[in-house]
This record gives structure tokens, C-alpha cells and sequence, in this order.
């Protein structure tokens, strides 16, 4: 099954196309935004290899969904929700532009993914995995119904912390807006 497209009032999450590459090399490059996804920064072939897997492994495989996130017509973000191993169960990962901070849209964009995983994919909880230093994301997915199931400890000596949102949990008034539009 194809990756579906996803609105809300402001986002647009639709699968990549090749055109999109020079875009999400630069969003994966911006080191504000990269400092917190996987191992941390890097390289733009690094990315550019990433970029390709999308096409090769993960849409040719029907690994999992991914998405680039628009808003007002530009690619502002990245999405995916898959299975992890760390999560035991299906998990949520996104990354918006530092142009798209502080108006909401990370809320609404996990939100969306929230929705999805219950509705579309019937999931009874979905996890997160996120840095113990991004302060920005837990406080987006504890307002939205996450909470804190147990820290790991990275190779690196950093805490990565890892979240779930039972469909239970949600508040009413966030289920009604994590319906995609």
C-alpha cells in the first residue's frame, strides 16, 4: 500500500518525489534540526544516501510510511511512523525547518502521525524516541498525551528517552485534531 497523503488545517504530508531531494538534503544539513535525529549530523552524501533509501528500500519494500510535510506549498519537515525495536511497537519521527518553529505545526504534525497510527494502522499506543536534551519535542508529545516509559542509555553516553501514547491517553480535544483532514 502506497504512503497515504495526510492533511490538517496547515500541513500537508505527502511521499517524496525525486524532486524533493535538494530539500531534504538541506533540512537533514541544518545542523539545528540534525543535531537531534539518530546519530547526530551528517555528511551531505550521507543524506543523499538516505534520501535515495526512501525510494529503494523503504517505498519499494513497503517498509513503513514516510512523508514530506508542506506547508503553504514548501517542504518544511520530514515524517515517518515504523517499527522499532527500542519502542517494542510503532514510532513516530519527525523534524521541521527551524522557519517552521514556534507556530504550532511540530503539534499538529504529531498529531497527524498520532491519528494515523490509530486509525489508519490500529495501533493501540504509539512510542517516541527522543534526545534527553530536546526539550522542544518533549514538550510537544507531553502535551499531546506521552508520557515517559524509561530512558536508554546511547553508546555515546547520551540519554535518549522513550515516550508512549496509549490511544486511551489522548485528550478529547487533541483526538478530534489528530484526525488527518
Amino acid at each position: 500500500m502506497p504512503n497515504p497523503l495526510l492533511r490538517t488545517d496547515r500541513l500537508l504530508l505527502t511521499p517524496y518525489t525525486p524532486a524533493d531531494e535538494e530539500e531534504f538534503v538541506a533540512l537533514f544539513q541544518d545542523v539545528s534540526v540534525s543535531r537531534w535525529m539518530g546519530d547526530g549530523p551528517s555528511t551531505e552524501a550521507e543524506d543523499r544516501a538516505l534520501f535515495g533509501r526512501i525510494f529503494t528500500e523503504v517505498y519499494a519494500g513497503n517498509r513503513f510510511e514516510v512523508w514530506a510535510v508542506e506547508a503553504d506549498g514548501e517542504l518544511v519537515g520530514h515524517a515517518e511512523i515504523k517499527p522499532t525495536e527500542a519502542s517494542g511497537g510503532h514510532e513516530i519521527i519527525y523534524a521541521l525547518a527551524p522557519r517552521a518553529w514556534g507556530r504550532g505545526l511540530g503539534t499538529e504534525l504529531a498529531l497527524a502521525l498520532l491519528g494515523h497510527g490509530f486509525d489508519t494502522l490500529g495501533l493501540t499506543e504509539v512510542h517516541a524516541t527522543v534526545a534527553a536534551g530536546n526539550g522542544a519535542s518533549l514538550a510537544v508529545l507531553g502535551r499531546i498525551g506521552f508520557v515517559h516509559v524509561r530512558d536508554i542509555q546511547e553508546d555515546d553516553g547520551s540519554t535518549t528517552r522513550l515516550l508512549t501514547c496509549p490511544r486511551t491517553a489522548v485528550p478529547a480535544e487533541n483526538a478530534a485534531r489528530a484526525q488527518a483532514r
